[in-house]
């Protein structure tokens, strides 16, 4: 059989620079899944959108070939016209972007946006393309399409418009879905649905896949074929099955070696000593007021957190986990102050072992200044995290400017010094931060949040968008940093294998209540709620004979009513968190 696409000899340059994509080559057949495995700045995304040909204007074809073999003849889609281009794209070929909410237009609905493939491509009515899409939004698994067919991007969550950007690519029924890292931006739980559900149309339709991802835990489960990219060059290809038993290269080998993983069972630790306690969260509530559309109707109440007691002992690492809108980043912003809790919840935080308690969420100015010095936190996105018109020099220094700290060249001694702290250079201090890589903006990141030296760092999802090996270097430097400088981290996650790497106990929310909360080696060991479950079976791993168990992640991550009884819980009735063990709490009814 013929392979429906074929990439030959591919060198893509921008300028008059070096090639970003050098002598790049590999097939795809009909049916088929292809991995394009790499780290960021490796030439994954560039070769796609070269098949495509929408690259800027500056990037250079120096030379390759990139063939289309489907039921309408052989088409050399490098040679094409860019007119014939465009009934490729959408019609033959379709591209999933990583980032759905920049690939969709905030002004349309998502109706109108799907539609479009249709009328372009089609020739359908508005009629007949909306009950096309209408199926397939049902399809990809929306709960009501006519409500999403309505809806603007906004009004969707991150798995909802990703799922919008899958029925936008596959409702033309392609012969070819290039995903560009798909499920990076999502919980592991909607990730692990998400494969899913492309899996399923895949079967369904026929249709091949190109897959970019730098986690061989997604490739696992989804690919037939794989490529190895780095730096531009091809460094391992060939059937997904023996090179992820045996893996040849030593870069592909490094990419085993970085990806974090559950760690198997093992003795269960003992509960954390609950002596010398730097933060205290006791019944923890928030709940915001969202106005109604119409002026006559009610406000809705959101309880974003509910009943949540936490102690952080000094020293060690607190992990919080679950997906988007369990409640994780609200509790994090009460722990530090940015926002009020409900009445009737208290955050007590010591900043020596002897010192008196100060009651956070009464401070006056004075004390939240100081309280400030205290505690930092280091964001989740390091591209939005640092201003792009300030020099790393001004950007490190600010928080001692704002506290009065030092004169400027004591400032300046310092930013120097938490650099070196964090792996990088004092000679960076005058560049921008678009001069930096991720991981390095992470690094900066961190060092900003160490400029005023606290005791508690908040450490807000800081892996979540690095390359499983940038992700690896960012862990090992925040748990020397911890253990160098006797920090303390509350640390927020959707991703339990980190969690199993940084942390000393995690505490497991779903809808805003924690659910289970235990040691990671009790945790992972020994699980006893559906949820936690379902984030255990929901983590790819790098093993072909350890596929993603969907079923499992079904029911863990669906409606609460559709738990076990001993487990269900409502607006009404929520049971409470038991100790079923020493260091050991479950949310269920007794």
């Amino acid at each position: 059989m013929a392979p429906l696409l074929t990439v030959e000899d591919l060198t893509i340059a921008f300028g008059t620079g070096d090639p970003v994509v050098e002598d790049v080559g590999f097939s795809v057949d009909p049916g088929d899944t292809l991995a394009l495995v790499g780290e960021s700045g490796s030439g994954k995304t560039v070769t796609c959108r070269a098949i495509l040909r929408i690259l800027p204007r500056s990037a250079r074809y120096r030379s390759g070939r990139v063939v289309l073999r489907n039921g309408e003849g052989t088409h050399v889609l490098s040679d094409l016209s860019e007119r014939r281009m465009r009934h490729v794209r959408g019609n033959m070929i379709s591209m999933i972007f990583q980032e759905p909410m920049r690939s969709l237009s905030p002004l349309h609905r998502i109706g109108n946006q799907v539609s479009e493939v249709l009328w372009l491509h089609r020739g359908m009515s508005e009629r007949a393309a909306k009950r096309v899409v209408l199926e397939t939004f049902e399809r990809v698994g929306f709960p009501d399409p006519e409500r999403t067919y309505r809806s603007y991007p906004f009004e969707l969550s991150g798995g909802m418009r990703q799922r919008a950007m899958i029925a936008m690519a596959m409702v033309a029924k392609p012969d070819l879905l290039i995903a560009d890292e798909p499920t990076t931006a999502l919980d592991v739980t909607t990730q692990a649905l998400v494969l899913g559900l492309m899996k399923e149309l895949q079967r369904e339709t026929g249709m091949a896949m190109i897959l970019v991802t730098h986690d061989l835990g997604v490739v696992a489960n989804m690919a037939e074929k794989v490529v190895v990219m780095h730096r531009g060059r091809v460094m391992e290809s060939g059937a997904a099955e023996p090179m992820l038993r045996a893996p040849a290269h030593p870069y592909t080998q490094q990419l085993f070696d970085a990806a974090p993983s559950i760690p198997d069972a093992s003795d269960e630790s003992p509960p954390l000593p609950g002596r010398d306690l730097i933060l205290q969260l006791k019944n923890i509530a928030k709940t915001y007021s969202l106005r109604a559309r119409a002026p006559w109707k009610p406000a809705t109440l959101v309880r974003a957190c509910r009943g949540v007691d936490l102690d952080l002992p000094r020293g060690k690492t607190l992990a919080i986990v679950g997906e988007s809108g369990s409640g994780k980043t609200t509790v994090a912003r009460i722990a530090l102050a940015a926002e009020p809790p409900d009445p009737g919840g208290e955050i007590l935080f010591r900043p020596t072992p002897q010192g008196e308690p100060v009651a956070v969420h009464e401070m006056n100015r004075t004390a939240r200044i100081a309280f400030q010095r205290e505690a930092q936190m280091v964001f989740q996105d390091p591209y939005s995290s640092l201003s792009p018109r300030m020099r790393i020099e001004d950007a490190l220094t600010e928080p001692l400017d704002i506290h009065d700290i030092g004169t400027r060249a004591e400032r300046r001694e310092r930013a120097a010094a938490k650099l070196k702290e964090v792996g990088l250079s004092p000679d960076m201090l005058k560049r921008y931060p678009h001069a930096f890589s991720g991981g390095q903006r992470q690094r900066l990141s961190i060092a900003r949040a160490l400029m005023l030296e606290p005791s508690l760092l908040v450490c807000d999802e800081p892996t979540s968008a690095l390359d499983v090996s940038v992700q690896d270097q960012i862990l090992t430097l925040l748990e020397d940093i911890r253990d160098r400088m006797k920090l303390s981290y509350l640390f927020i996650s959707h991703d339990l294998a980190v969690v199993a790497r940084i942390a000393d106990e995690v505490a497991v929310m779903r809808q805003g209540l924690i659910v289970e909360q235990a040691p990671p080696e009790t945790l992972f060991h020994d699980p006893r709620h559906p949820y936690t479950k379902a984030l255990i079976a929901a983590q790819p791993t790098p093993d072909i004979d350890r596929p993603i168990n969907l079923e499992l992640v079904s029911l863990g991550a669906g409606a609460p009513e559709s738990w076990d009884e001993a487990f269900r819980f409502t607006d009404a009735v929520i049971p409470s968190l038991m100790e079923i063990q020493p260091g050991h709490k479950v949310r269920c009814h007794a």
